[in-house]
């Protein structure tokens, strides 16, 4: 085939993206349609019509074919990435029972199934009995057999989005090990659906019949149906090649691949990730995300609601520059940069605590935002520029822990995500971490990843080392200012790392006074 091209699908949280990449990893074309977003019948629910998500993919690649450079007939394969933990079920005609819940999504139950006394005892032993149970109550599952019974029993497949779309581009039901990030049984140690024995069995509702087969990232899972042709244009019978989720697609799109190299991902979620072949636990008892690369894992640590932060600011405290930037017809984010770069390194003592939305893994659910410092010197400037340092702190402490888990420095860093557009963020965040820091050389990192995956499914690479040499590189490289980084160092070390501790026992009281947060 001449010049072969790859069809990348990205299924974010906020758009679904269908994305052309040459084997140098230049996008040749890009179609993006939003999505609908998600809805709540009730306080901390995220819900989204499951038929939504495809009828966007169908849309997003029907209008590609009309961009120049979307020749269809040089298309070699195509892949999936999607957001993680989004949850739908099937009944036996393959549709829908209900609406996908969203990963976003924050209802719990208290009816759970029953662990057998041999492993609440070893939980117990171990310490932590108390995180067990919070997957056992946040689990999707547990929740929709003890309030939707009848749900329940009709379900016949209970798959992640990816898992959805692939059947419903290929009509079979296989998803790639590399997406299985969800509150399900799967072994990620072994990178497959736990043994028979494991007591995620117990913990979770999930019965074998309702998973699908498991392929590993690269593998070829079946070809695009005749269905699916006429309803995406893509063409009867293309392969279709197992990627990973966005996340680990992000980590090799931004070409990291070797453990010293640190992946940021400034998006909704903030994350830092390396990609590893060793199963390295960054917290205990809580395992590495499976990479997109077979048999390698990637240790995360995660700010959840990250830049979801910058967006809310944005909304909230940015009218000004989102009237200027369509007065003056210049980008948004080039404003907002002036704005953070009007405020000293530091923020004049402004620090931010980014835990709006705590996770299950670091700190604990107890915990909230906090900004502290505050005097009549600050604007909504500083608070601005306090976002992005705060989440560029927590962050390098997730740096840390890993480093500390895996035995091995990281010396240099990749940005992906919204965030990485912003110069501002980027020269920050080098002097944060202080270490030279980069973009990667496109955007659509999350999509890039799928398309090396699919590269080397193919046959076109000979590996993912050659692979990943090929289709990636970096674009521009902030380095550290000394002045800044001693700046960021002390705030960081005599401030920044002991406001949690310090708080903790405030939030646990605010949370027991106000009831919020509560559980959904």
């Amino acid at each position: 085939m001449h010049d072969p091209l790859i069809l990348a699908i990205d299924n974010g949280t906020q758009s679904v993206r269908a994305l052309l990449f040459d084997l140098r990893g230049e996008i040749v074309a890009k179609s993006q349609v939003p999505l609908q977003a998600y809805y709540s019948l009730h306080p901390g629910w995220a819900e989204h019509d499951a038929d939504g998500y495809w009828d966007a993919v169908c849309e997003a690649c029907r209008r590609l074919w009309d961009l120049p450079g979307a020749d269809r007939a040089r298309l070699a394969g195509v892949a999936v990435t999607t957001q993680r933990g989004t949850v739908i079920n099937l009944g036996g005609d393959g549709r829908p029972l209900r609406p996908a819940i969203t990963w976003l999504d924050q209802r719990r139950t208290d009816q759970v199934p029953p662990i057998g006394p041999l492993w609440r005892a070893a939980f117990r032993l171990a310490r932590v009995a108390d995180t067990i149970d919070v997957l056992r109550g946040e689990a999707e599952i547990n929740w929709i057999r003890a309030h939707q019974p009848d749900i329940w029993r009709a379900t016949d497949k209970f798959l992640l989005l990816s898992g959805y779309l692939n059947y419903r581009l290929c009509g079979r039901f296989v998803d790639s090990s590399g997406s299985q990030v969800a509150y399900l049984p799967f072994d990620y140690r072994r990178l497959r659906w736990a043994g028979r024995r494991d007591w995620k069995w117990q913990a979770l509702a999930v019965e074998p019949r309702m998973l699908p087969e498991l392929v590993e990232p690269g593998a070829r899972m079946g070809a695009v149906t005749a269905e699916a042709a006429l309803a995406t244009g893509i063409p009867e019978g293309l392969p279709l090649l197992a990627a990973a989720a966005d996340k680990a697609c992000e980590v090799i799109g931004a070409g990291c691949r070797e453990p010293h190299v640190g992946c940021l991902s400034y998006g909704t979620t903030a994350t830092i990730n390396t990609t590893s072949t060793r199963y390295v636990e960054v917290t205990p008892f809580v395992p590495p995300y499976p990479a997109a690369i077979p048999g390698a894992y990637s240790t995360e640590v995660q700010v959840f609601r990250g830049y979801w932060m910058v967006s809310w600011f944005k909304e909230q405290f940015g009218h000004h520059e989102q009237s200027r930037a369509l007065l003056e017809d210049v980008a948004p984010e080039q404003l907002f940069d002036e704005l953070a770069n009007a405020v000293p390194p530091g923020a004049m003592g402004l620090m931010l605590q980014p835990y709006w939305t705590p996770g299950i893994r670091v700190p604990g659910r107890e915990a909230k935002g906090a900004i502290i410092g505050f005097g009549d010197v600050h604007t909504r400037a500083h608070v601005y520029r306090a976002i992005l340092e705060g989440l560029a702190y927590a962050l390098r402490e997730g740096k840390e822990r890993i480093e500390k888990s895996s035995g091995v420095c990281i010396t240099e860093l990749r940005v992906s995500g919204g965030g990485s557009q912003s110069d501002a963020a980027m020269q920050l965040t080098a002097d944060i971490f202080g270490l030279p820091t980069s973009r990667p050389h496109v955007y659509e990192t999350s999509g890039l990843g799928a398309a090396i995956d699919a590269a080397v499914g193919l046959g076109l690479y000979p590996d993912f080392g050659a692979a990943v040499q090929a289709m990636t590189r970096v674009g521009k490289v902030f380095h550290p200012v000394a002045a800044n980084r001693a700046i960021y160092e002390r705030l960081y070390r005599e401030v920044y790392l002991k406001m949690y501790r310090r708080l903790q026992p405030m939030y646990r009281d605010i949370a027991r006074i106000t009831g919020y947060p509560g559980q959904a």
